[in-house]
């Protein structure tokens, strides 16, 4: 076990080393006297999954250190993850040390000459709904949470996904997991706007009666109650509200696959239970953002780390980047309130995607592609024992076979 810490830790400090030596557009900015970054992404870490392969068994003294390197159009990014993990954050005292965590981190970045920075994963509402406590203590940057960004991404690989899957609303029901929060209402909102049938499942209680009242939809507080539906759009990783292999059992439709468009971070239906029952699900990554200008340092040693692929990032990065690339441009950008989520601030950031070029990836499930979005399953398949359908990590994709 501790030769096994031992590796991860040699390699995490050297996959730092590296990046930081090779990247040579910050050491130009640092001889010429110009900020050294742009962007900086705060985040926690996913899992202790991220945290073997970024730490090891180390732990900064400072509570934070460097992720990922990025540059696009001029702009550079960095990636700077606190000490926490997601789980972490449920608690009081978990959420006062992240809170330690990411203001150390807003000053090492204000020192090397950031514009914006990003509340990034589980830390998006960290310090309250407004981020007022945060913005007051650092007046002269520019703070987001991303989700516009997400959602705009979020709602335009949606809909492609329907397309191709032949789901209309008139012959389909979509499930929305965590529709009462904010990406979860805004899908709701657009789905039941065009007309379609959804049903929303979480464990906030009174949130699932908002929405029924606000939008008229079904709502069930486990999957029990959701029914049998065509697609789930998955806007939670709330562990109350996970999709599994029985629960998947239980709400797709006899001899069709579930399409799963899974936003959340970590992933809803988890890399392992999807490889349990690939056989019937289509799932789909979403809310990221593409753009072929987007480079990583060290190139797909780093976005595989990130469990992306090349020219891809997370919509709130994309958002991120995007914003400081106004900033650079002298664009009125920081009056805005970018922890609100609305149509309004979603056309914007379309706009400031177009500037960047950042636009939807090509579908994509845990980095493989998806080719296929066809539900129909193979008449051989039905009614075959779902534990006869696993099959091992290795496998890719069920869309590419």
């Amino acid at each position: 076990m501790f030769k096994y810490f031992e590796y991860h830790t040699i390699m995490a400090a050297l996959w730092r080393f590296i990046s930081a030596v090779i990247d040579w557009r910050t050491h130009l900015r640092f001889i010429t006297g110009r900020p050294l970054v742009d962007a900086v992404f705060v985040t926690n870490m996913r899992d202790e999954f991220d945290r073997k392969i970024y730490l090891g068994n180390l732990r900064p003294k400072c509570g934070h250190m460097n992720g990922p390197r990025y540059h696009i159009n001029g702009v550079i990014g960095r990636t700077r993850s606190i000490d926490s993990v997601t789980g972490d954050l449920l608690n009081s005292q978990g959420r006062r040390r992240a809170k330690e965590q990411f203001i150390a981190a807003v000053k090492w970045a204000q020192d090397n000459g950031v514009s914006t920075i990003l509340l990034a994963a589980s830390t998006k509402r960290l310090f309250g709904d407004d981020g007022a406590k945060l913005k007051a203590l650092f007046p002269e940057l520019l703070f987001t949470i991303g989700d516009n960004g997400t959602m705009f991404l979020l709602m335009n690989e949606t809909f492609r996904a329907l397309e191709k899957a032949g789901l209309t609303p008139q012959n389909s029901k979509i499930g929305i997991l965590g529709p009462y929060g904010f990406l979860g209402e805004l899908m709701t909102k657009t789905l039941v706007s065009k007309g379609f049938k959804v049903v929303g499942a979480g464990s906030n209680v009174s949130g699932l009666q908002r929405m029924k009242g606000q939008y008229g939809i079904d709502v069930s507080e486990s999957f029990d109650g959701v029914g049998k539906v065509d697609a789930v759009i998955a806007c939670t990783h709330s562990e109350k509200i996970r999709l599994t292999c029985e629960s998947i059992e239980n709400i797709r439709k006899e001899g069709r696959k579930l399409l799963v468009v899974d936003v959340a971070e970590p992933s809803n239906l988890t890399e392992d239970e999807y490889r349990k029952c690939k056989s019937v699900v289509i799932r789909q990554d979403a809310g990221n953002g593409y753009s072929p200008n987007l480079r990583y340092v060290l190139g797909w040693i780093s976005y595989r780390m990130m469990r992306l692929t090349r020219g891809v990032t997370f919509g709130c990065f994309a958002e991120t980047l995007s914003l400081a690339a106004a900033t650079k441009r002298n664009e009125s950008v920081k009056q805005h309130d970018w922890f609100m989520v609305n149509d309004e601030t979603m056309g914007i950031v379309s706009g400031l995607f177009q500037k960047v070029g950042f636009t939807i990836p090509s579908a994509r499930c845990f980095g493989e592609p998806v080719k296929r979005f066809d539900l129909e399953m193979h008449p051989n398949l039905i009614g075959i024992d779902l534990s006869q359908l696993a099959t091992n990590s290795q496998d890719t994709c069920l869309s590419e076979q």
